[in-house]
């Protein structure tokens, strides 16, 4: 869109067609990664070279949640996030299964749901001995919880974000609920929620990026010409696919990583 048009849709009092992050920031954001470390760093070494090849810029690089459950190494993933927050800008959000996670610590009701979400490998990716994991009663095995996942995660963890906003884009885990404002939003519904955000048919003030929902695909959602949500979450844990979007200025683009 060249200048004239834009102040033509000024004038006229129009958004611009596309979302658009402010002059000078670039953002990548990636899908749920679910204890796939291999794909995670794989997708780390992209965006770092996809960057460098890039005008320089303020660089976010945003998690939106999921980072664990399902996959083989949630802690190795983990540690690994930390890791990146400590040496690049890096903004987390909680998932639903960060809030499973956490909620197993207080009960054995909460473990055994956290246990048949996906959890089951979370917990043997912080034994070293699968052994002694394996032959743990479920009261024992919340016993030893604290003891062998890191207060250092599980800080981590409560410090998450859930919900980031960044020129017209927010960022979430599952999305909002279209009929409260941003500064409204729920807990559960940013990192719950399915519809009526997913087929909300009107246009939103904001583009919303997110995950939690599976497709085998990237969805942008546009109706009447304006994307008000982008779902990247492409079921790594199922697919081999993880995926991620960079954004600067009104232009987007896509990244993926597959298991081998």
């Amino acid at each position: 869109m060249n200048a004239l048009t834009r102040i033509w849709n000024r004038a006229l009092g129009r958004r611009e067609l596309q979302p658009s992050l402010p002059e000078g920031e670039r953002v990548y954001a990636i899908g749920d990664i679910h204890g796939h470390l291999s794909l995670f760093e794989d997708m780390i070494a992209r965006i770092e070279a996809d960057d460098a090849a890039r005008e320089p810029a303020d660089t976010t690089v945003i998690l939106l949640g999921d980072l664990v459950d399902r996959g083989p190494d949630s802690a190795g993933v983990i540690a690994a996030a930390r890791d990146r927050a400590g040496r690049r800008r890096v903004r987390m959000l909680a998932g639903n299964h960060e809030e499973m996670f956490l909620r197993a610590f207080a009960d054995e009701t909460a473990l055994r749901h956290f246990l048949r979400a996906g959890g089951r490998e979370t917990l043997q990716s912080y034994f070293a001995d699968p052994d002694e994991y394996r032959a743990l009663a479920l009261d024992d095995l919340l016993a030893r919880m604290p003891h062998v996942v890191p207060a250092a995660d599980l800080a981590l963890m409560r410090g998450m974000e859930d919900l980031i906003r960044i020129g017209d884009y927010v960022f979430v885990h599952a999305g909002i609920d279209p009929s409260r404002p941003l500064d409204g939003q729920r807990t559960g519904d940013t990192r719950w929620i399915r519809e009526p955000f997913l087929s909300h048919p009107d246009r939103l003030d904001v583009c919303v990026v997110h995950g939690h929902t599976i497709r085998s695909d990237v969805v942008v959602h546009a109706p009447r010409g304006w994307p008000n949500r982008i779902g990247i979450d492409t079921g790594a844990y199922q697919s081999g696919k993880l995926t991620a979007i960079g954004l600067q200025g009104t232009e987007r683009w896509f990244m993926e990583t597959r298991a081998n």
